[in-house]
């Protein structure tokens, strides 16, 4: 029996902003988070720059995978999220910038913080009080520590409480 080891996430949480926001111009645009589908695989390869295998995600059907986009524009993807519900919490397993929304020219800033706002939302819905798990990269426990109210359980497990999740939720999603 295989044994799936946690992926230790290394997004960046770059800028929390109300929605993403373009480098260029400055202009913040509204974002929706939809449900990634089969045909949305296509662009989503290493030889488009994206670093995780996407398709192994949406085929695991314990997952949920997202993608973020701008309405009106929903075939240009900002970013993805793979997460399950776990007994008591969301866990984050996977959350990946745009190949276009990494690095210094980077077209926006946001995705990560968007992403994570959206399971800390579910969480909410599911009746988890906004906790979200995740495994980081220890060069990043500090980082996730300061930009999204996230504490160690040990190692390199971190979760999002509710009071961090509802601060997330409070600046992406204005309803």
């Amino acid at each position: 029996m295989k044994i799936n080891k946690p992926i230790h996430l290394d997004f960046i949480v770059d800028k929390l902003t109300n929605s993403i926001q373009n480098t260029i111009s400055g202009d913040s645009f509204a974002t929706e988070v939809l449900r990634l589908t089969k045909a949305d695989l296509k662009q989503l390869t290493k030889k488009n720059g994206w670093n995780f295998d996407w398709k192994v995600e949406l085929a695991d059907n314990t997952k949920e995978v997202f993608k973020l986009t701008i309405p009106n524009n929903p075939n240009i993807i900002q970013g993805l999220l793979s997460l399950t519900l776990e007994p008591d919490h969301v866990y984050m397993h996977l959350l990946e910038n745009a190949p276009f929304n990494i690095g210094q020219n980077k077209l926006y800033e946001g995705v990560a913080g968007n992403l994570v706002a959206h399971a800390c939302k579910v969480s909410f819905q599911q009746g988890f009080d906004g906790f979200v798990g995740f495994t980081a990269k220890t060069k990043l426990i500090d980082h996730y520590q300061k930009t999204l109210g996230a504490y160690t359980l040990g190692g390199h497990r971190m979760i999002i409480p509710t009071q961090s999740a509802q601060i997330l939720i409070d600046k992406y999603f204005k309803s």
